[in-house]
């Protein structure tokens, strides 16, 4: 960005937010947390864009989840969950928010080496791969390394934690630090489907794959154990190849300014075949079915939820 947003402009994308998540049916306090947000940027006595999380915490209205999106669009210029509510995820767009890479750039990026995310565009620049795509070389690559670096400082805290998480086994649905359980997470991706299925959510236009620009992607928003969850259809290269764009759901879930995903699919092979799990939890997913007194086929509502 070549300046800050000022605190109108910050104000009105996150009235932007609440206008979505209130058309798409989401939590009433949820909606009037991103309002009261908004309000309380309008009546601020100084700019906050250069603020860091903890500063923007302390002003009263706004709280740790909203901090973490103010800062967020300060210093990016974007809202991830805004692209997501108005259906404007794209590889591209996002790998041109690094500096040094243009849009013909970020095509090439995804073309070539199927990246989808800046984790993913991280990790390539590190392993090799960036520096074989036309247009790089040792030097670009290391600058995006660099600036990757500060970019995803939050995002390595989220994958300490989660390596932690798997490490520790733990799981949380009380409030706590750690991540969502299967039984929530499939229960969601269930009730997710059914509801999609039935035409009970509204559905969002997707940039990606949509050449009519049409609202075919269900959307749910859902609040448990003190998280805001959204559910969504993956819409990525991968899932329209293999034909599991109606297969695999997207779930982010956010806590007090800590935000992750997960995908749940349906297994095809081994003993939990057919079944849905949740991607890189497969064990924990069986162990969860085999605790029940019978594992549902995809689509069924498993019994130990």
């Amino acid at each position: 960005m070549a300046s800050r947003p000022d605190n109108r402009d910050i104000a009105d994308v996150l009235d932007r937010v609440a206008d979505l998540l209130e058309a798409q049916g989401a939590n009433p306090f949820r909606v009037r947390a991103w309002r009261n947000g908004a309000k309380a940027l309008r009546v601020a006595d100084r700019a906050v864009a250069g603020l860091d999380v903890e500063a923007l915490d302390a002003i009263p209205g706004i709280g740790r989840s909203l901090a973490a999106a103010i800062h967020e669009f300060a210093y990016t210029g974007r809202l991830s969950m805004l692209d997501r509510l108005e259906g404007q995820v794209s590889p591209e767009d996002l790998i041109t928010t690094v500096p040094g890479i243009g849009e013909e750039l970020a095509h090439r990026i995804v073309r070539d080496l199927g990246v989808e995310t800046l984790e993913d565009l991280e990790l390539a620049a590190h392993d090799g791969r960036l520096e074989k795509v036309k247009g790089f070389g040792w030097r670009r690559a290391r600058l995006v390394r660099e600036a990757l670096a500060g970019i995803l400082s939050r995002s390595a805290r989220r994958r300490a934690r989660r390596i932690q998480w798997r490490e520790a086994g733990r799981e949380d649905d009380a409030g706590g630090a750690g991540r969502p359980t299967v039984k929530t997470l499939i229960e969601l991706d269930g009730d997710y489907r059914r509801r999609a299925a039935a035409g009970e959510l509204r559905m969002i236009a997707p940039r990606r794959f949509n050449p009519e620009k049409k609202a075919w992607l269900p959307i749910l928003h859902a609040e448990r154990g003190g998280r805001s969850f959204t559910a969504m259809y993956s819409n990525t290269a991968r899932a329209h190849e293999l034909g599991m764009a109606r297969d695999w759901v997207v779930i982010y879930y956010e806590r007090d300014g800590h935000e992750d995903q997960c995908t749940v699919v349906t297994e095809t092979s081994g003993a939990l075949k057919g079944k849905r799990v949740v991607r890189g939890r497969e064990e924990e997913c069986g162990r969860a079915y085999a605790a029940s007194s019978t594992a549902p086929p995809a689509g069924a509502r498993p019994s130990f939820l």
